[in-house]
């Protein structure tokens, strides 16, 4: 397959949602080889299956710079993770930071499994500022990138985080930002995120990045006699890891066509990629702080996200996302509460520049 540079591709709907968003433009290429090989038909326990998941390991952790002492599994999806690091790390609390709907879950998934979880709660559209006082927690659970607000966490917060509780494990929910956030590894134990979002690839599989601290406080927990889950433990996921292989079958299709996107974003060079993506963040703050009828929802500018971009349109909400349509781009609806006067654009690798302009030259109109 020849790759085609992003403005020659000819796109009739361009998907501004946030997840799932917008297809890369080398998947569906990389989808026909792999049907072609006939891989999705192979056993999950082959050495061919086995070369696939070490591509997909080895290129994630050249792209995002991942210490070799880190460790990535492949689990269903992000949200699975929620579930499976709390069984897998927390005996009695978690302390969450919500500032949206998708922390908030998190920190409900602690409840339902019968933790006690601690909440600090902003009001939708602001951020953090001041590292909480209190009690070392076991987990700080921090959503670096709020899907549904359009808040992103400041890297140096979370190693304020860390220099403040150096003990707790620190697992960090960058579903919607991952390939943008430069990560210092040493400030956190874990980090996750799916593949339907940054990485422009249909939904179906997430990935579960996790250091030495995580698995020795999983054993510690399994020692006392406690549950750490099962088929999907961290410990049962690990040991299957350092074998490049899953607990149970997973989205075979899905770790094949992430190892060539990995690939793909490696030949780009992620630090154009980075640079590409401010340019576009950029371009429609801009665009939007001077509207005369929709403004940024995030008004805290160093709280912005630069890969989730929500504006309020108020009553203006449909006959802008109207207008939009009708040029071919389609941008992702308000989430909650907030559905009827918001609208959201995923700011990912798969969204060229060319693309952006257009977008701020129709909401200029």
């Amino acid at each position: 397959m020849v790759d085609l540079p992003l403005k020659l591709i000819s796109m009739t709907k361009i998907d501004f949602a946030p997840g799932p968003s917008q297809l890369y433009f080398t998947v569906e290429g990389h989808m026909r080889r792999a049907f072609k090989e006939g891989f999705p038909s192979i056993s999950h326990r082959s050495k061919k299956f086995e070369e696939a998941y070490q591509r997909a390991t080895q290129n994630l952790r050249e792209l995002l710079s991942i210490p070799n002492d880190f460790h990535i599994a492949f689990c269903g999806s992000a949200s699975e993770v929620w579930e499976r690091s709390i069984q897998s790390l927390v005996v009695e609390n978690s302390l969450h930071l919500i500032n949206g709907a998708f922390s908030k879950k998190f920190y409900e998934t602690a409840i339902q499994l019968k933790k006690k979880p601690l909440k600090i709660e902003v009001s939708l559209g602001t951020g953090f500022t001041a590292v909480p006082s209190l009690e070392e927690p076991e987990l700080i659970a921090l959503t670096q990138n709020e899907t549904s607000t359009g808040v992103s966490l400041p890297l140096s917060y979370i190693s304020d985080m860390r220099a403040k509780f150096p003990n707790a494990i620190i697992i960090v929910d960058a579903v919607s930002s991952m390939p943008y956030p430069t990560f210092d590894y040493s400030k956190i134990d874990s980090v996750f995120f799916s593949v339907q979002k940054g990485f422009g690839m249909p939904a179906g599989l997430g990935v579960w990045i996790y250091n030495q601290r995580c698995i020795d406080k999983c054993k510690s927990i399994q020692a006392k006699g406690m549950s750490i889950g099962s088929y999907h433990s961290l410990l049962s996921l690990h040991e299957f890891t350092l074998k490049n292989q899953t607990p149970v079958t997973p989205n075979m299709l899905a770790i094949y066509v992430l190892g060539y996107v990995a690939q793909d974003f490696l030949n780009r060079g992620i630090a154009a990629i980075r640079k590409e993506t401010e340019y576009k963040a950029a371009l429609l703050y801009q665009t939007l702080d001077k509207h005369a009828l929709i403004k940024p929802f995030v008004k805290e500018k160093e709280a912005r996200s630069k890969t989730v971009i929500i504006a309020d349109f108020g009553d203006n909400t449909n006959s802008i996302k109207e207008k939009l349509q009708a040029k071919g781009l389609f941008p992702g609806e308000g989430y909650g509460e907030l559905k009827k006067t918001q609208l959201r654009f995923a700011n990912f690798p798969a969204h060229s520049k060319e693309q952006y302009e257009l977008l701020v030259d129709v909401l200029g109109q």
